[in-house]
């Protein structure tokens, strides 16, 4: 039996974006990224990769 993947919405998903935003979830300490709008394609990303945008998103929010 399969555990279920439990999915965490970025904290920037507020109001009316409910709908379209990124999830991340973590299975067997391996992180996974995911549009909430297309939940079936599930990104696997290493913790350096993850950290990468992080930081990347972080150095250019508007």
């Amino acid at each position: 039996m399969t555990r279920p993947i439990h999915w965490q919405k970025s904290s920037f998903s507020g109001g009316g974006d409910g709908d379209s935003c990124v999830e991340l979830a973590a299975v067997n300490g391996d992180p996974l990224l995911r549009e909430s709008d297309e939940p079936d394609r599930i990104l696997p990303v290493t913790h350096h990769g993850l950290a990468a945008l992080l930081h990347h998103l972080r150095a250019n929010r508007p």
